[in-house]
């Protein structure tokens, strides 16, 4: 047989595993995967030398599909025999160094005897303060930090439970649903994030099992919709109005300034197909447009007038409907900001003592209104 149609095979049997990872079924998948890898191995021995490119795409997909049948054995080998080619492209070389890396992860995870639910999310910060391997410790914090209320929110959605406004998530869920972070690839600084599988699925609905499943799915799908189409593919994701506007706030939140660091970049390594989620300073103003409310009466009222307030947020009592802020250039006691039934604790209590962004409405007898709150960086 010849590498078109050994490669033929691969893309079918690829084709077939994909749609059954849409389906939850994970078993077929695997099975599907193996049998794809198989078939891109085979096609990989019927390259002509001299096709140097041709010889790296089919390379780098081979190893990719052996690593996704969790076969890392055999993974690990086609890399190495890929690697030791000696005209392979950089980008073939970067990306089958950068699989190896996933590979050795995973070997120790397994050996760890920790279970995880399906995929892993990957997360560079590049741009700014950052360099290759290191950025200041409380940006990484901070996005890793955000990172887990998404995966959180993610968690309950696909729960159905009610939104949460105030406090942190159920004890419950954060005890059977624990993020994990692990050491990624030297890039310009990365980290990577994986959910235990719950231990005791008996205190969460009979028939859960898919849905806990999907979890890393499900975050790249709301992140990606809320960056790239709020308007459509996020309400078509997120019906409930309340968690979708959460997600976008929170999105909002990884995304930069433009000060300190310039792009965030979301992808699932064991997904080379897909492209990764990448997060401008332009990607705060698309969900700011989505975010604001031009159909909200006060508004359109000549007496009220909207301004935004620049400060450090000093503190809030969202139970009793107040913020703080001292505000840039003002020696006087801070501004007090009330109506803030909106707030959620996930997107204002990480913002306590940095410098805010905050619109609020000035009523006529010069009360402020919140509307909207973010991080200045």
């Amino acid at each position: 047989m010849t590498w078109t149609m050994y490669h033929l095979q691969s893309e079918q049997f690829s084709s077939l595993a994909e749609e059954a990872t849409r389906k939850h079924d994970y078993t077929h998948a695997i099975e599907y995967y193996r049998l794809a890898a198989e078939q891109e191995t085979l096609a990989l021995g019927e390259i002509d030398p001299s096709k140097k490119r041709t010889y790296a795409i089919t390379a780098v997909s081979a190893a990719s599909l052996w690593y996704k049948a969790r076969e890392l054995q055999q993974a690990q080998s086609v890399a190495y025999m890929g690697l030791a080619t000696d005209a392979l492209p950089p980008f073939a070389v970067k990306e089958l160094q950068e699989l190896l890396q996933y590979i050795w992860s995973e070997d120790a995870r397994q050996k760890a005897g920790i279970n995880f639910t399906e995929g892993e999310v990957l997360v560079s910060v590049s741009g700014g303060e950052v360099v290759v391997g290191g950025a200041p410790l409380e940006l990484i914090l901070r996005k890793v930090d955000e990172v887990s209320k998404i995966f959180y929110r993610t968690i309950e959605l696909l729960l159905n439970r009610p939104f949460r406004k105030r406090g942190a998530p159920s004890i419950e869920i954060q005890e059977q649903f624990r993020p994990w972070l692990f050491q990624a690839p030297a890039g310009s600084y990365q980290f990577a994030v994986r959910i235990e599988r719950p231990k005791q699925m008996s205190f969460f609905p009979e028939g859960i099992t898919p849905e806990v499943e999907q979890i890393t799915q499900k975050f790249l799908q709301i992140v990606k919709a809320s960056v790239d189409d709020p308007e459509r593919d996020l309400v078509e994701l997120v019906p409930n109005q309340e968690y979708r506007g959460a997600f976008l706030k929170l999105t909002r939140n990884l995304a930069p300034t433009g000060k300190l660091f310039g792009q965030l970049e979301i992808k699932s390594p064991s997904d080379v197909s897909t492209r990764p989620i990448i997060l401008i300073p332009a990607s705060r103003e698309i969900i700011n447009k989505s975010l604001r409310k031009p159909d909200r009466e006060d508004t359109g009222k000549t007496e009220n007038k909207v301004v935004r307030l620049r400060g450090v947020l000093r503190g809030l009592q969202l139970d009793n409907d107040w913020l703080d802020i001292d505000e840039e250039g003002q020696a006087q006691k801070p501004i007090r900001i009330y109506e803030t039934g909106e707030a959620i604790d996930d997107v204002v209590g990480p913002m306590v003592n940095h410098r805010v962004l905050v619109d609020v409405v000035v009523r006529p007898t010069g009360k402020y209104a919140y509307r909207d709150i973010q991080l200045e960086e």
